[in-house]
């Protein structure tokens, strides 16, 4: 996982925010196959793409959290 940011939470932010993979790929400035090969971990990005979604998530009203044990999650921000 980088920067807080695993597969599975960007899929679970997605569907929060009822946003698609192709309404999220351009937000966050990539291709649609990026933002399917990550969620599905076909394949490795690098830290930036990584940074990307999670900025465009965030920007979209998402606040991840991270605790001390290491375990991950995420909430709607008012």
């Amino acid at each position: 996982m980088l920067s807080g940011m695993s597969p599975a939470l960007a899929r679970a932010a997605r569907a929060l925010l009822g946003m698609s993979q192709s309404e999220l790929a351009r937000a966050a400035g990539l291709g649609l196959s990026t933002i399917v090969d990550f969620e599905k971990e076909r394949r490795q990005v690098s830290r930036e793409v990584v940074c990307a979604i999670r900025s465009a998530l965030e920007e979209s009203g998402i606040e991840f959290i991270c605790e001390d044990e290491g375990s991950e999650g995420l909430k709607r921000r008012k």
